[in-house]
């Protein structure tokens, strides 16, 4: 069995996407972006809670916000996971998205905090 992970190729079970990168779809495209994250792929939404909020049309629309609600559903009724990665705390993330999200949060992730001092991950 070890030898089968030389064999196949390394496959992630999610898409990493930057949450800004989703905003400026939305901003583009409309609300079939919220749509297409709200669908039974696997992500991982990269940076949550510095994204700009999302505006088509002249209509404001908190667009990480509507996709979580989204997945939230997916969770509930199909088990389908949702990760996410940030450098808020929760109480920042409460301010941005508000009680209702924060509260489906609780449900859809675990949350992994690391020390202030901990070498960064990414290098």
């Amino acid at each position: 069995m070890r030898l089968l992970k030389f064999i196949v190729p390394l496959q992630r079970p999610y898409i990493v996407i930057p949450c800004r990168n989703i905003v400026f779809g939305f901003n583009h495209v409309g609300y079939k972006i919220i749509e297409d994250y709200g669908n039974t792929q696997f992500f991982c939404f990269d940076d949550l809670g510095v994204e700009p909020m999302g505006r088509y049309f002249g209509k404001d629309c908190n667009t990480m916000g509507e996709i979580l609600l989204s997945r939230h559903e997916l969770f509930l009724n199909h088990a389908i996971k949702t990760h996410a990665t940030t450098n808020l705390n929760a109480q920042e993330l409460e301010d941005l998205y508000g009680n209702r999200v924060r509260s489906r949060m609780r449900q859809l992730f675990n949350l992994i905090a690391f020390d202030k001092n901990a070498n960064d991950k990414r290098k």
